[in-house]
This record gives C-alpha cells, sequence and structure tokens, in this order.
C-alpha cells in the first residue's frame, strides 16, 4: 500500500462507490454468487475474487460460457442478492460521514441495479442519495468512465471537481478515466493493493470541511 497524502484541494462534489466503499455485502454476494459458480460448473473460489467492483451482466459476459444469456443470469443473481441482505452493514464511520455532507453535494456511483442499491442501503441504515446512478443507467459501466461522467453531470459540477470513493482497482480506473481524483476504502480487502491515491481503512480517521464558499475538502479527523 502506497502512502499517498489526502488530495490538498477543494471539491464541488463526492462521488461514492457502495458495495465495499459506503457498506460490506462481501458476504451476501459470495452466498448468492457461490450457488451460481457451482450451477454453472466454475471452479468457486478462483472466481469469487474476479466480481468486485462490475456490473452483473458484464461479469457473466466476460466468462463467454456457451448457452448463458447474461441478462436472464444477472437478472436471477439480483433478485436473489435483494433477498439476501441480512448482515450487510455500513462501513464504520460512513453513516456520519455522509450525514455531513450537503444533500446536493454528494451522490452514489455503483455496479450494482437500483433495487438491489436501494436495498442494500437501507439494510445498511445508510441514506439514500439524491443521486444515485445505478447499473442501468450506462451503456458502458466501470472501469468505462461513463458512471462517474453522468454522476458528475446530474450532479451539475465539472468532472474534475469531483472527488471519488471507491474500493476496487476496476472503480479507481473509472474515476481516473473520468478525470476525477480518488480515495481507496480498504477496510474490505483481503490483501494490500498498490495503488498511487490515498487509502484509509474506513471513515472514522476522516472528516469533511465544507469552505466558506461552499466547497468540500476532506481532511484527518483530529
Amino acid at each position: 500500500m502506497t502512502t499517498t497524502p489526502l488530495p490538498d484541494r477543494t471539491f464541488a462534489a463526492f462521488l461514492f462507490d457502495m458495495d465495499g466503499t459506503l457498506l460490506t455485502s462481501i458476504r451476501s454476494a459470495e452466498r448468492v454468487w457461490g450457488a451460481w459458480a457451482t450451477r454453472h460448473g466454475l471452479d468457486v473460489e478462483k472466481f469469487l475474487p474476479t466480481l468486485h467492483g462490475k456490473r452483473t451482466h458484464d461479469t457473466i459476459g466476460q466468462l463467454g460460457l456457451p448457452g448463458v444469456d447474461p441478462i436472464a443470469e444477472a437478472v436471477w443473481i439480483t433478485a436473489a442478492e435483494i433477498e439476501d441482505v441480512a448482515d450487510i452493514e455500513a462501513i464504520q464511520g460512513a453513516a456520519d460521514f455522509l450525514a455531513s455532507l450537503p444533500p446536493d453535494c454528494w451522490g452514489i456511483v455503483t455496479s450494482a441495479p437500483r433495487a438491489l442499491a436501494q436495498a442494500r442501503l437501507a439494510a445498511a441504515g445508510l441514506p439514500s442519495a439524491n443521486l444515485l446512478v445505478a447499473a442501468e443507467d450506462v451503456e458502458h459501466g466501470k472501469p468505462a468512465p461513463d458512471p462517474f461522467l453522468l454522476g458528475a453531470r446530474k450532479l451539475g459540477v465539472a468532472p474534475a471537481d469531483c472527488l471519488v470513493f471507491e474500493d476496487t482497482r476496476t472503480g479507481l480506473q473509472s474515476a481516473a478515466a473520468a478525470g476525477m481524483d480518488s480515495i481507496v476504502v480498504t477496510v474490505t480487502h483481503a490483501h494490500p493493493m498498490e495503488t498511487d491515491v490515498f487509502a484509509t481503512l474506513d471513515y472514522v480517521a476522516l472528516r469533511a470541511v465544507r469552505t466558506a464558499e461552499g466547497r468540500l475538502q476532506v481532511v484527518t479527523a483530529s
């Protein structure tokens, strides 16, 4: 893990990934995807680490399984994941960090379908953002820049004026392609990630400051 410092400038808005960034859904996702992978004869142990950060149908499509319709399979997986939210939890400090932000200055940009995102946010006790960019809102998902560019456009700010909070390499690539600075949240990582952005375990050591001009900056909590 690198020790890149926090961005030392202000931003107009913050954009947050959801799974692994605001909440942890690993156990739920791996139960559902593990059952799906077993049904399709995949090596579950090798397959599960490839899931994170991408849309469901993109993950399935990239496997190239003969006779498998990625869209139809994604519908089944999403329905199963919506039913399996019992042990989803907010990442430590996330709720307070979000509550400190002006409602019109932040949004969620997720690879999850909208219905699943709403179910997981509710299960984690996190607020629904005024802005939620979900899987079905873009033609090209992460690592393409499209999701974050749409988020910036809907908030009415320039992409370079957004700070992204992510947890996966796929998400960081998407943010970089959109011309945005990032912070990576690492609490769900099983292994260190080599990255050139600031890394934080969770939100406990972070605080959002609003300047007199109404802009946002992240600082370490005192």
